[in-house]
């Protein structure tokens, strides 16, 4: 236990994830008293969140796999999975205290995540003034990631366009969506419908971007969405990219309107960024998470057809 104390002081400069990782497991491997170590050990977790200004992490029983795994993996010499696992809720924690309605009713088993949202929202509005321009920054990510998404949407379904040519030639359109489109209120709904599923809410107050892309082939057109949108009821310097879909299916080949839609989400979680986010640093990720989502559009489009 000495020995640990003293490197947890010298780890004081390193990312409190990995350092909060790396102390629950180490706790958990000197196992120093007869019960209750684990609680102790996600105690000590929140204590190194908690002096980072950061959020506490519940690991409820759905995790209990996940957090085993990870603490296997920690104990072959691997912290990864354990440091990832935290990481992931850390994020869910702070992007679900910023979409909270502060005038809604909250439980008596809710007053300690209300003292906590309390306390970040007290931090924010001391700020808010100062950063509102350096938190808007993340609009020109939004802009970049627009027109990075656009390149892969161009060239995917132009590689489409050769398979359902023997069914029919398809018609292709791409459009691009914002502020500066004159056309940012489009898919407000469906915006704020893929939002709500996923626990969030999107803040249509701040600048939204999307890029629409279509293909139709005779009676069945796809129109996949990506949308990029702050989310939080206040300006936090946060936006996620979300990727929607809907099937429509025309009366016939020459009908304008069509007689039915399905919509369906193609990107199971959303892609998260910040004001103080490097886009090359991400490019790659978010070229992968885009692909996955229109591979996901497609197949459905194909199933269609």
């Amino acid at each position: 236990m000495d020995n640990l104390l003293s490197w947890l002081s010298s780890y004081a400069a390193e990312d409190p994830i990995i350092v909060a990782a790396w102390l629950h497991h180490r706790f958990t491997q000197i196992h120093p008293y007869q019960d209750g170590n684990g609680r102790v050990a996600r105690a000590l977790t929140t204590l190194v969140l908690l002096r980072s200004d950061l959020l506490p992490l519940v690991i409820d029983r759905d995790l209990r796999v996940e957090y085993i795994k990870g603490l296997e993996g920690a104990d072959g010499g691997d912290l990864s999975g354990l440091a990832s696992l935290f990481a992931r809720l850390e994020r869910t924690a702070i992007l679900q205290a910023l979409s909270v309605d502060v005038d809604a009713e909250i439980s008596h088993q809710q007053t300690l995540t209300s003292a906590v949202i309390e306390s970040l929202a007290a931090k924010f509005g001391k700020r808010r003034q100062a950063k509102h321009a350096e938190l808007r920054k993340v609009n020109s990510i939004a802009v970049a990631l627009r027109t990075r998404a656009r390149k892969l949407l161009e060239q995917s379904f132009n590689q489409l366009k050769e398979p359902v040519a023997a069914v029919a030639e398809p018609e292709i359109h791409i459009t691009d969506g914002g502020p500066d489109r004159g056309n940012a209120h489009w898919y407000k709904f469906e915006v704020v419908k893929s939002a709500n599923e996923s626990g969030k809410f999107a803040n249509f107050t701040e600048d939204h971007y999307f890029v629409k892309a279509s293909i139709r082939v005779e009676r069945e057109r796809l129109v996949f969405v990506t949308s990029f949108h702050h989310v939080g009821r206040e300006l936090s310097g946060i936006m996620e990219a979300t990727a929607f879909a809907r099937l429509e299916s025309f009366e016939d080949s020459e009908d304008r309107e069509y007689a039915s839609q399905d919509f369906f989400l193609c990107s199971l979680e959303p892609f998260v960024f910040t004001y103080k986010t490097n886009e090359q640093d991400i490019s790659d990720s978010f070229t992968r998470w885009l692909d996955a989502a229109v591979a996901v559009a497609i197949k459905e489009y194909g199933d269609r057809l």
